[in-house]
C-alpha cells in the first residue's frame, strides 16, 4: 500500500495496481472524474512528488501537461507515497453508487438521432443523485454504457436518459431498434462529479453540444427547486446556456422554457454550425459565441459538456483569457464506437 497525499493535507492507501481515482473512491475521498477511461481529463492531477506507472494510455493529456507531470488518476497507479495537486472537493459526501434493477417506463423519439430514455427503479430502491451526475446502464445482453441523468430527481422513481445513436453502436442498436417498455435492465450509479459547486455571486454559464445538454438541463431544473431554500445569498448572479447543434433539428428540447431559476433569470442561446439562410440566431461554437459577448471571466463560472473536442478548444481558450481554472469543469461525451464502456448520450 501507498499513501497518497493530497495538497489540501487529505490522504489516502492506494494498493498496487489500482488507479489513483479508485483508490480515493474506497477511501471515501472524493475527486473530480468522469470517463474513466483516460480521455476526458476531469481527474487531471499534478504530481508534485513520487511516481507513479500508467495503466491506460492517457489520450486526455497533451505533450504539454504531460512534461509539465500532469497525470489521469482514473488510469494512473502508484509506485510509492506520492504527494498530488489536485482539485478537493472537502468533506462532501457523494451518493453511494448502486447497482440495481431497472425497467424501461418509456421511449421517445426526441430527434432523428435522439431517444429519451425513462426507466422506472423500483419501488423500494434507495437511489439518489445530484443533478449533472450519470449512470452506466447494463443491457440484457451484457453491453454497459453511460448515460447523463437528464432530470433533477427521482421523487416519482423514473430517471431520464437522453440518448444519441451511434453509427454501428451495439448499445445504439438496442435503443433505437429492440427497446421495449418493460424491458429489465440493471444501472449502476451516480458516478461523477460533474455537479454544482458553490455558486453564490458569479456568472454561471453552460456551454453544451447535443445530448451534452442532458445533465445541463439537470442542473437548471435542480436550481430552480432550490431556488427558494437556497436564499438570495447563494444564488449565482446571472444564468446563461449556450447550447450547440448543426441545425435546428438538433436542438429538441425548449431551453428557454426554464426562463427563471428562483429570482435568477436564465438566458437561453441556441447556437447552429450548420444553418441555412433562415436562422436567425448564433452561429458557429458555443464558446466563440461566448466569448464574442465579452464576458466578464473573473467572476465567471463555466459547465462544459459535450464533445472532447469543444470541451478542450473551450477549456483552453478561456483559460487563456483568464477565467480561473478552478472555475471550468467539465463532462466529455466519448463516443461508444471508440470506447466500448465511456460514452455518455
Amino acid at each position: 500500500m501507498a499513501t497518497i497525499t493530497l495538497s489540501s493535507g487529505r490522504s489516502f492507501e492506494a494498493a498496487e495496481g489500482v488507479s489513483l481515482l479508485e483508490a480515493a473512491l474506497q477511501a471515501q475521498v472524493p475527486l473530480p472524474y468522469s470517463c474513466r477511461t483516460g480521455r476526458c481529463s476531469s481527474c487531471k492531477c499534478r504530481v508534485l512528488s513520487g511516481d507513479s506507472v500508467a495503466l491506460q494510455p492517457e489520450l486526455g493529456l497533451s505533450s504539454q501537461e504531460k512534461e509539465a507531470g500532469w497525470v489521469l488518476g482514473c488510469v494512473r497507479a502508484a509506485q510509492g507515497p506520492m504527494t498530488l495537486q489536485v482539485e478537493d472537493l472537502g468533506g462532501m459526501v457523494l451518493p453511494p453508487a448502486r447497482t440495481l434493477p431497472c425497467r424501461i417506463q418509456a421511449l421517445q423519439r426526441l430527434a432523428p438521432d435522439v431517444m429519451q430514455v425513462q426507466l422506472r427503479l423500483p419501488p423500494t430502491a434507495d437511489f439518489s443523485f445530484l443533478p449533472g451526475q450519470y449512470i452506466d446502464v447494463i443491457a440484457p445482453g451484457g453491453e454497459r454504457r453511460s448515460y447523463s441523468l437528464a432530470s433533477a430527481s427521482t421523487a416519482d422513481k423514473t430517471l431520464l436518459l437522453q440518448v444519441r445513436a451511434v453509427p454501428g453502436g451495439a448499445m445504439s442498436r438496442y435503443w433505437f431498434e429492440q427497446a421495449r417498455p418493460n424491458d429489465l435492465l440493471r444501472l449502476n450509479g451516480p458516478l461523477g462529479t460533474f455537479f454544482l459547486r458553490p455558486l453564490a455571486g458569479l456568472d454561471l454559464v453552460f456551454l453544451a453540444t447535443g445530448t451534452g445538454i442532458a445533465p445541463v438541463k439537470a442542473m437548471l431544473e435542480g436550481l430552480a427547486a432550490a431556488a427558494t431554500a437556497r436564499g438570495p445569498a447563494e444564488a449565482p448572479r446571472s444564468i446563461t446556456t449556450y447550447w450547440g447543434g448543426r441545425t435546428p433539428a438538433d436542438l429538441y428540447w425548449d431551453a428557454a422554457s426554464l426562463a427563471a431559476c428562483g429570482e435568477v433569470t436564465h438566458r437561453f442561446v441556441p447556437v447552429l454550425s450548420r444553418a441555412d439562410a433562415t436562422w436567425a440566431g448564433a452561429r458557429g461554437h458555443v464558446q466563440d459565441v461566448f466569448m464574442a459577448e465579452d464576458p466578464r471571466l473573473s467572476r465567471s463560472v463555466v459547465y462544459a459538456c459535450g464533445s472532447p473536442a469543444m470541451i478542450e478548444t473551450a477549456r483552453a481558450q478561456l483559460l487563456r483569457a483568464g477565467l480561473p481554472e478552478h472555475r471550468f469543469h467539465a463532462d466529455a461525451f466519448v463516443c461508444s464506437a471508440s470506447v466500448p464502456q465511456a460514452n455518455k448520450g
